[in-house]
Order: C-alpha cells, then sequence, then structure tokens
C-alpha cells in the first residue's frame, strides 16, 4: 500500500461533473476519482475548515462511530474494477479490527475528519496511477520506478489513450496546469487546494 494524500478536488467543466485528486505521499503519481457534488462538498469542507450549522451526513457517522466505541484507523482505496473504485474504512473498536465497506468519496469523507491517514493498494495505483513526464509534459498510466521497471510482470509506463484521456477529461486541466518545478503546486481558484 501507498499512503497518499488529498492534493484537490476539480469540477469538469463542461458536465461538473467532481473528481478529487490524490498524490502519492512519497512520489509523483496522482490518482483522479470521480465524485458526487456532494461527497465533494463534504471532503472541502472540513479540508478548508468550514464550520456549518447542523452535522453533515459525514459528520453524523463520524460521531456515530466515536460514541459506540470505535476509532478509525485509517481508510484504503482497495480495488478498481471496470472503472470503479472501492474503498474500506478501518476501524479499532476494542481489541477488534474492522474492514467497513465504502464508496471511496464517503471513506476520504471520513478520513478528513477523523485526520487519518489515506492508503492506495498497489494494483489500484498500477492500474489508475498517472505520472508526468518531466520531459514532454505528458501524462502516463503505470510505473516507472527502477524496482517496477526491473520485474519482468511489470508494464512500462505508456502515454494515455484516447479513452483513458475522455475517463480523465476533468483531470485534464489538472494536467496541463501542472508546473514542473513544483508538482502538485499547480495554480488554482483559491479554496480548491487544501490548506497547508
Amino acid at each position: 500500500m501507498q499512503e497518499m494524500e488529498i492534493d484537490s478536488i476539480r469540477a469538469n467543466v463542461v458536465n461538473y461533473q467532481r473528481v478529487v485528486i490524490l498524490k502519492q505521499k512519497e512520489g509523483d503519481r496522482y490518482i483522479p476519482i470521480w465524485i458526487g457534488p456532494s461527497e465533494a462538498e463534504a471532503i472541502a469542507v472540513r479540508l478548508h475548515d468550514v464550520s456549518v450549522p447542523r452535522p453533515l451526513t459525514h459528520d453524523l457517522l463520524f460521531n456515530m462511530i466515536g460514541q459506540m466505541g470505535g476509532v478509525i484507523d485509517h481508510v484504503v482505496v482497495s480495488r478498481l474494477d471496470h472503472d470503479t473504485f472501492y474503498a474500506v474504512v478501518v476501524i479499532n473498536v476494542g481489541e477488534r479490527k474492522l474492514e467497513v465497506d465504502a464508496r471511496p468519496s464517503d471513506a476520504l469523507a471520513l478520513a478528513v475528519r477523523a485526520k487519518v491517514p489515506i492508503f492506495a493498494a498497489d494494483d489500484v495505483l498500477e492500474k489508475a496511477g498517472v505520472q508526468i513526464d518531466r520531459e514532454t509534459g505528458a501524462a502516463v498510466v503505470g510505473s516507472d520506478s527502477p524496482e517496477d521497471a526491473a520485474s519482468p510482470s511489470a508494464d512500462p509506463p505508456r502515454p494515455l489513450g484516447r479513452e483513458e484521456r475522455e475517463r480523465l477529461s476533468a483531470f485534464e486541466d489538472f494536467i496541463e496546469s501542472l508546473d514542473m518545478g513544483g508538482l502538485g503546486e499547480d495554480e488554482q481558484d483559491p479554496g480548491q487546494k487544501k490548506k497547508d
């Protein structure tokens, strides 16, 4: 598993669909995940410490877990199957460790409330991880680490195909706006980048 962090939440200017961009904490790969507008708001509200007069659904769930004796330990984007991401929320309840199936958007909304680590399974990062080629500025998918390149079963990085680019259309603006001198420090509207 690789630790990730929420880099930004973007909206596709054509259809206004939201995408959350996860960035590898100790690397330069990104995972774009489509999410609903209410989940995007639920994540953004906590990232920017916006106070709301009444608990949102994810606040309620977080509070219920705590009042029932549970503590959220971490969340994992655990699987990618037919362009659908899956996640688990890992909760400690006494001596037991529970793994609760969740949509990634809900898991991320809980993670920002609990201030816990976010992980991605290695195979998810392999399938959906996007890197920026420093020389050309083009997006590539796959792995470029020397260890992976040495593995005969590993797929080398390859340019994004037309279908992949269409699926990642909201990610296009993000890719094109990256400052190659400081990956992840792209210019964007205030409120779309998490506070440091």
